[in-house]
């Protein structure tokens, strides 16, 4: 694999101004090292939130800035736990700060919005692992430990669980994070009261009993943003067009047919089999961020291909679609009718690029994988749900399932017979 070269520098101290939580202040050198990398600052050009600036303009903030908020709360956490007693050396503080560091570092463009859309059935936290490991290749084995915990290999499982969990510390930035730029206020999650809460037991994290409605406020907050950012009706459907574009231009390539594009995104349309990761793979990707997407649809907009010129002139000049989230889903039938008068307008052959339904489902609280504990003054160490008068606890353990629709504007009205 091609390697990037590594320049000399004299100080390798480092504070950023965080919006969200402050300064955060750099002073481990292999984590500036870190930083300072390709791979890492490829995510200066990945949006958190995908398309959610179509909805929030302030959404504009990057998995860069994310990263870094993750790595400064496992400095805030590890602090609090250390005043509490627990054991944590050197090496896994510092292990655990580059694991979070490093844990988004194989998103693609537009973060989840096309997880399984530029590298088909390859999961953003596989790019992530495989990524780690080079760059541990290239820091001469210093990233094994954080790999460990990043995989929960690691026997002190709480350091995993601040990573993944949940409720673990990406959530916590995320949220918080998201609501901050949003301006959706209901997503605020009072992070500093839960760090303050976490305790270990048994090399398990615990939350002190007392900060039992803090994490009832953090697990309501989830629900909102889910609802009023990342599955909102607007970015949903942008995302959805978003996603039918690039596939659009993979069977235009596949018939041969040349389209203007960087590159990189090129490598990425014209290849079919990514079921083993190669180098050029991963060097390619680590080339790829959102403004390759966005330079294409520019130009495809003007493009001679009907589909692929209506979906890209869509994006970029937002406008959308109609679109809504209803209880059910409409039935396939009515997909059907839809689908007809949708080639009727277009005078094409294709309405499922244009037609979309799809289910929207969040479970704010698995009380059975992987459940919150909750440490009593006793000392005794209980799951969340099993807390004395918690019933809306077990109100979030069930599934929240709504349905997208969205159809082309000419027919917005036509949807409104069956509904």
């Amino acid at each position: 694999m091609k390697e990037y070269k590594k320049e000399t520098r004299i100080n390798k101290k480092k504070i950023f101004n965080d919006p969200v939580l402050g300064f955060i202040s750099i002073s481990d050198e292999l984590i500036f090292d870190l930083i300072e990398h390709p791979y890492f600052q490829r995510l200066r050009r990945i949006s958190q939130t995908g398309l959610s600036y179509y909805v929030y303009p302030g959404a504009t903030h990057t998995r860069f800035l994310h990263a870094l908020g993750c790595m400064q709360l496992m400095h805030i956490t590890l602090r609090s736990l250390k005043e509490k007693g627990v054991y944590i050396s050197k090496d896994e503080e510092r292990a655990s700060k580059i694991a979070i560091l490093l844990h988004d570092i194989g998103h693609g463009p537009f973060s989840h919005a096309l997880e399984s859309t530029i590298i088909n059935g390859i999961h953003h936290e596989k790019i992530s692992l495989t990524l780690m490991k080079l760059l541990n290749e290239e820091f001469n084995g210093k990233l094994s430990l954080a790999i460990d915990i990043f995989l929960d290999k690691y026997p002190r499982n709480f350091f995993h669980q601040l990573i993944s969990s949940q409720i673990d510390l990406d959530r916590l930035d995320y949220l918080r994070r998201d609501s901050f730029f949003t301006g959706v206020s209901e997503g605020n999650v009072n992070s500093e009261r839960i760090i303050t809460m976490m305790n270990v037991i048994d090399d398990e994290l615990v939350i002190d009993a007392k900060g039992i409605y803090s994490i009832e406020k953090y697990l309501t907050s989830r629900i909102f943003m889910y609802w009023q950012v990342y599955f909102h009706k607007t970015s949903v459907t942008a995302e959805f067009y978003l996603i039918e574009a690039l596939k659009r231009a993979k069977k235009l390539f596949y018939k041969g047919q040349e389209l203007p594009t960087t590159p990189t995104l090129q490598y990425f349309l014209t290849k079919t089999d990514f079921s083993d990761l190669k180098n050029e793979d991963l060097y390619q990707f680590s080339h790829l961020d959102d403004s390759d997407i966005i330079s294409a649809l520019q130009l495809w907009q003007y493009h001679d291909d009907k589909i692929l010129r209506i979906l890209s002139k869509s994006i970029i000049q937002r406008k959308l679609p109609v679109s809504l989230i209803m209880p059910k889903p409409l039935t396939n039938n009515v997909i059907e009718k839809l689908l007809i008068e949708t080639e009727k307008i277009y005078n094409i052959k294709k309405g499922n690029y244009f037609i979309h339904q799809n289910k929207l489902n969040i479970l704010p609280y698995n009380s059975t994988k992987d459940p919150i504990k909750l440490l009593l003054k006793s000392g005794k160490v209980i799951d969340l749900e099993k807390m004395n008068n918690q019933v809306f606890i077990k109100g979030l353990s069930k599934d929240i399932i709504k349905y997208h629709i969205c159809v082309p504007r000419e027919i917005g009205g036509f949807i409104q017979r069956f509904l």
